[in-house]
């Protein structure tokens, strides 16, 4: 099996991975019992695909902006949920998740950025809806060019979001040696690719590097950063993967003497040493991002600050922040 040419069949789900696999989508969707869908998607979504992966479709739905519980809950009348095609970056296929979750129904993942919600079962759910599970998708068609297609800036930022998926697998209690390797590898293909600058082979990479990261988190779990940014994202509307970046080189700080051990082999990966690793974060991301810049609202702190100390995926994080500790990592990153 190729590292950049494979199909992974794993428990319920299968996924491809291939430079053009977007061109043989219609194909593999068919070969996986995709034969009829509903296609969720937008309009910037459309141009990733093939013509008839919209045509073809029994409906089309345009996921709107917002978040994940009000765009599912604004289609899930519509949908029927029983075979839904996801095309696009998290917030789509997480809104296709929801409502499978909800319908009973599965995804196949079209990603078109590195979010990393193609492997995860980590979603929310439509708002005032409730479901018996969450929902992993079966079948996903990872094709690099499609997943790097964002404009470098926001690329970068989306790759700190898919490596900050790696390095929560490496501290939580549920880490094992399996999530480990698959993170450590992920973080050091992420990191070579970013300094090589992106070409077709170092998309490959990249894309490759953040199906390891995801796959990694799903196996585990979150903690301290994904409690701090998506609390922060949902509280003052932020865009997801740019406040992952600006947040990332601080959590890693924090857990210094949390996860010392864990730490120091994330900086082997990332070619650099322990004490460097904010400074290595922020020149992957082309300099160091802030919370200012993304227009976050000073006057939503405290109510955010009191939603991260209410998530109990704060408790995964070895001895735990309390408020304080949390305000200053916010603000570091401001």
């Amino acid at each position: 099996m190729s590292e950049t040419d494979f199909t992974w069949r794993d428990a319920e789900r299968t996924i491809v991975f291939r430079a053009a696999a977007m061109a043989d989508v219609m194909e593999l969707l068919a070969q996986h019992g995709w034969g009829e869908y509903e296609l969720l998607t937008t309009q910037s979504g459309l141009a990733q695909g093939p013509i008839e992966l919209a045509d073809r479709a029994a409906s089309l739905h345009l996921v709107p902006p917002g978040p994940v519980t009000e765009t599912a809950a604004a289609l899930i009348d519509s949908v029927a949920g029983e075979r839904l095609v996801a095309l696009g970056g998290g917030r789509v296929i997480d809104t296709a998740k929801a409502i499978a979750a909800v319908r009973g129904g599965a995804v196949a993942a079209l990603p078109t950025t590195l979010s990393g919600a193609e492997l995860t079962r980590i979603h929310r759910l439509p708002e005032g809806h409730d479901a018996p599970g969450l929902v992993r998708p079966r079948l996903v068609v990872a094709d690099p060019a499609a997943m790097t297609s964002l404009p470098e800036r926001r690329l970068r930022a989306s790759a700190m979001n898919a490596l900050a998926h790696g390095i929560e697998a490496l501290y939580v209690p549920s880490s094992h040696p399996v999530a480990t390797l698959a993170a450590l590898r992920g973080a050091e293909l992420i990191a070579g690719a970013l300094d090589h600058g992106l070409d077709d082979a170092t998309r490959v990479e990249l894309s490759l590097g953040s199906l390891l990261c995801a796959y990694a988190l799903d196996a585990t779990g979150f903690a301290l950063h994904h409690v701090v940014s998506q609390t922060l994202v949902r509280t003052m509307n932020l865009p997801h993967a740019e406040t992952n970046a600006a947040l990332l080189p601080h959590t890693v700080e924090a857990m210094s003497g949390r996860a010392p051990r864990e730490l120091a082999e994330l900086a082997r990966a990332l070619g650099t040493r322990p004490a460097m690793i904010g400074e290595r974060l922020e020149d992957l991301m082309g300099g160091r991002r802030t919370l200012t810049e993304l227009d976050a609202d000073e006057g939503l702190l405290d109510d955010a600050l009191d939603a991260m100390l209410a998530r109990e995926q704060l408790a995964n994080t070895p001895d735990p922040p309390g408020r304080d500790e949390l305000e200053a990592i916010v603000r570091a990153a401001w």
